[in-house]
């Protein structure tokens, strides 16, 4: 097996068996506080200088992620050492286990009938307010989730480092984080427009593989049908969106278990199908498990080859 997929190897094993470790010292904990520091002096400027010092800030925090990562890949030495020193520095750029776990805790409080709960379950996976969400639309948020995370969690940094390596996963975590910080956020909206722009950019293409992975795990676990209108959904719901992204993955989530899923005064996904529960929410994690998986299969086999 090449270097590459035996280092994936252990990251995805290590993420299964293990989940997220170190709390405020993850190292995307780590980056976001890097961000927060960089961006601050910019903050409340004209809209060009913040747009500038955001950009400026962006390339720092990238740059010596990147860095930090190119010279962990370079002293992890080789055969039996390297897989595991890369593999293990490979796991904080992505998550699985976490975000199905977040999905199944929303399902669970909303079977139990505990509507603020769920909601305040939510806030892991969604960054719109939740405080007012009713039980169909907390669960379309959590579908939501789970299919647009499944690009931005699973697919672009697998992706980016069978490309480049540990320092392009890396680099992408540090560019999606700030978009989730800054990027479209009101007064940050030009302090965070070039993470925005480039995360767009580089979700380009991680956004179609998941849209794909979901209508293939909706054959596997349904069938034709499912597999068909995920299809459907996905090719005719995508630009519904105001991401040029995040509606490809959900629109296929949408056709892959029927379900409407709505942002309220913002878009709807499946028009005209019925409005998921929080049984659809655990049918959800179920296909973004074996999209999950289907992706990290195809990048296993593109890193053995390489």
């Amino acid at each position: 097996m090449a270097e590459r997929a035996a280092a994936l190897a252990v990251a995805v094993g290590t993420d299964i068996s293990m989940g997220e470790l170190g709390g405020s010292w993850h190292p995307v904990a780590i980056v976001g506080r890097l961000l927060e520091q960089s961006y601050r002096p910019w903050r409340g400027r004209a809209p060009l200088i913040e747009f500038a010092g955001g950009a400026g800030a962006l390339m720092a925090v990238t740059a010596l992620a990147a860095g930090l990562a190119w010279a962990v890949e370079r002293g992890a030495g080789r055969a039996a050492t390297r897989a595991p020193v890369v593999g293990f520095a490979l796991k904080p750029t992505f998550s699985i286990r976490r975000l199905l776990y977040e999905g199944r805790g929303v399902a669970d409080s909303l079977e139990a009938d505990r509507l603020n709960e769920a909601r305040e379950r939510l806030r892991a996976l969604v960054s719109r307010p939740t405080a007012s969400l009713t039980p169909e639309l907390a669960a379309a948020a959590a579908i939501e989730s789970l299919a647009e995370n499944l690009a931005d969690s699973v697919a672009a940094p697998l992706l980016f480092y069978l490309l480049f390596g540990l320092p392009g996963a890396a680099a992408y975590r540090v560019v999606n984080t700030a978009d989730a910080m800054f990027g479209y956020r009101g007064e940050t909206e030009w302090l965070g427009k070039p993470a925005a722009r480039l995360d767009d950019l580089l979700n380009w293409l991680p956004s179609r593989l998941s849209a794909l992975a979901l209508t293939g795990a909706a054959f596997i676990s349904g069938g034709k049908a499912p597999a068909l209108r995920a299809w459907r959904i996905w090719r005719r719901d995508a630009g519904r969106t105001a991401s040029p992204n995040a509606g490809r993955p959900m629109a296929a989530m949408a056709g892959a278990l029927g379900r409407r899923l709505e942002k309220s005064g913002h878009y709807v996904l499946g028009e005209g199908l019925p409005e998921p529960g929080a049984e659809d929410i655990r049918a959800a994690v179920r296909i973004a498990g074996l999209a999950a998986g289907l992706l990290v299969a195809a990048a296993l086999v593109a890193g053995a080859k390489r």
